[in-house]
């Protein structure tokens, strides 16, 4: 089991036992689901639970812990001392997120596990940021918004509204187009300079999301550029021209090369994974550049993100082959 595992408890699941909730999300043998309750890996709403049988509750939590290796090479963990506050004014707050961290809970995932759902799923960055803030001094008058968000292991930029205004205002320019965002990722195999522009569906067919007909889907525009090259890896820089769900993993996986660390969309239609032995522990994709017009002045704003420390020594780690 590679680092821990949350699973909420909503409508579908409540009333299944807990070996029934965890085997097919794990997508692992009954027997082997059976055996990490039996040794303690499961835990529900904080507590460990080693019953299989034990029915689940609407809004309940259940966490799987990783063993103690595993532990040791997890992601950061969900804590308000990982993220990095860049700017803070009346208007907007830009923060670096870690991995490993939620930017804002989904409206229908809280409408699916009830009202008692805020009590047990973890925190995200907009759970977080206003104990954050006031731990630096920094204020915020009313609540923060989150106008965008990023995968939960992808680090990197991430900008916030402050007033309803500047929500508005910067909903209307990601719409436009007009941000200008640009992620770095570390893929396997040899990438190239492309444009790759498809029709993103939630089902391509192996019930990954991935590219589909036109009529069912969503455009999606990836512009990739080769930043550096190793023996069977290679650094991109990918620029946004839409902002799809998972739209980067998926483009990039579809092409052949997909993110070191990456577990879901590392293979064709019906393929197998791609090859891995970056040992990277999550999908190394980093958001390192966002630009857009201030909410409040119209000026241009931008901010650039250093790669954070894990892909750092992986690449550090290639150069030296």
């Amino acid at each position: 089991m590679n680092g821990s595992r949350t699973i909420g408890i909503g409508q579908k699941l409540a009333g299944q036992s807990l070996l029934d909730v965890l085997q097919p999300a794990l997508r692992i043998r009954r027997s082997e689901a059976a055996q990490l309750i039996r040794q303690g890996n499961a835990r529900i709403n904080g507590k460990p639970c080693t019953n299989a049988d034990r029915r689940m509750q609407l809004g309940e939590r259940v966490e799987l812990s990783p063993t103690e290796s595993a532990e040791k090479k997890a992601p950061r963990s969900d804590s308000g001392h990982d993220i990095v506050v860049r700017h803070v004014d009346a208007e907007i707050v830009v923060v670096e997120k870690p991995a490993g961290l939620t930017t804002v809970r989904h409206a229908d995932e809280i409408k699916d596990m009830g009202r008692r759902a805020k009590n047990f799923l973890p925190q995200t960055l907009v759970d977080l940021l206003p104990g954050v803030l006031a731990s630096q001094r920094k204020r915020v008058n009313g609540r923060i918004r989150a106008v965008h968000r990023i995968d939960k292991e992808t680090s990197g930029l991430v900008v916030l509204a402050c007033t309803p205004k500047a929500e508005s205002d910067l909903g209307k320019q990601f719409r436009a187009k007009s941000t200008a965002r640009r992620y770095l990722g570390l893929v396997r195999g040899q990438a190239v300079d492309a444009q790759i522009e498809s029709y993103l569906v939630r089902d391509r067919g192996d019930g990954r999301r991935g590219s589909g007909a036109q009529a069912d889907g969503q455009l999606a525009v990836t512009h990739v550029r080769v930043v550096e090259c190793y023996s069977d890896f290679t650094l991109v820089e990918c620029e946004l021209d839409t902002g799809r769900t998972h739209q980067v993993r998926i483009h990039l996986g579809e092409a052949g090369t997909p993110l070191c660390g990456e577990r879901i969309y590392d293979r064709p239609l019906h393929g197998k994974p791609f090859p891995d032995t970056s040992n990277a522990k999550r999908p190394m994709l980093h958001a390192a550049h966002f630009a857009f017009d201030h909410p409040a002045t119209g000026k241009r704003v931008e901010w650039d993100a250093e790669m954070p420390k894990d892909l750092r020594e992986i690449i550090k780690r290639l150069r030296s082959q």
